[in-house]
């Protein structure tokens, strides 16, 4: 990776009471990058996340975006590092209260202060990018299918045009097709924008998608990463038995 990481986490550790669930966790992003962080449920990817946005505070380690350490900024500091960053939820979370246009410019009205026709007007401009035209600004959340939330969700995320995305999980809830769809409106969204992105997902076709890069967690580690086409001739155990989706393995699967 050449040049200053967009995004740098070395060392970080973040437990809940006995529960360890980063252990020295060591990632970075380049500048560009897509970067997708595999595993399976319970391994840490929100809790990763989490840590990031400054929604958890992780016990040690160190986290910078361009450079600056975010852990423990409060004010007016972590308001500049948010607006670096921009959010697709797993559940597109969006507020049911507002039409379709108040939440893709929610940000742009109350975090950057913009006059609401400038942010109505770049609302539209995103929704038409992620293919729902001007009429679908007006509709209400509860009128829309999951994959418009999904679409939403993402005319949200880079409405702002942020310098880094993070995805969680894009496609749960999906059908297979309207995966596919979403997957490759995150390519085509993130061509345009030149954003770094962080993906967390356990979906191997999303993954294979959007990934420049893919990264395993497991134990509170990366144990494995490398580029996407890599992947499946990566000779690493934990990573084969995950992809290929088998019970036996190194990989201890709970039944309860």
């Amino acid at each position: 990776m050449s040049g200053e990481p967009r995004l740098q986490l070395s060392g970080v550790h973040k437990s809940f009471g006995a529960k360890i669930v980063l252990a020295g966790l060591d990632l970075e992003i380049g500048r560009g990058e897509s970067l997708v962080v595999i595993g399976g449920s319970g391994t840490g990817k929100s809790v990763m996340l989490k840590c990031v946005l400054g929604l958890l505070r992780p016990e040690s380690g160190s986290i910078r975006i361009d450079g600056r350490e975010v852990i423990g900024l409060s004010g007016r500091g972590r308001e500049q590092v948010l607006k670096k960053i921009g959010m697709l939820f797993q559940s597109a979370a969006l507020f049911d209260s507002m039409p379709v246009w108040q939440n893709v410019a929610f940000g742009l009205v109350q975090g950057a202060g913009m006059a609401r026709a400038r942010a109505r007007a770049i609302a539209i401009e995103k929704l038409a990018l992620v293919g729902l035209d001007a009429a679908a600004g007006d509709l209400m959340p509860a009128a829309l299918s999951g994959g418009m939330r999904k679409r939403v969700g993402l005319a949200r995320a880079i409405a702002s045009e942020p310098d880094l995305i993070f995805f969680d999980e894009p496609t749960t809830g999906l059908d297979p097709l309207m995966g596919d769809t979403i997957n490759e409106l995150i390519v085509d969204c993130v061509r345009q924008s030149g954003a770094s992105t962080l993906t967390i997902t356990h979906d191997m076709s999303s993954a294979r998608t959007i990934a420049d890069r893919v990264a395993m967690l497991h134990g509170g580690r990366i144990i494995w990463s490398g580029p996407v086409d890599a992947i499946d001739n990566c000779n690493n155990p934990y990573v084969t038995q995950f992809i290929q989706g088998h019970e036996e393995g190194p990989i201890q699967v709970a039944l309860n």
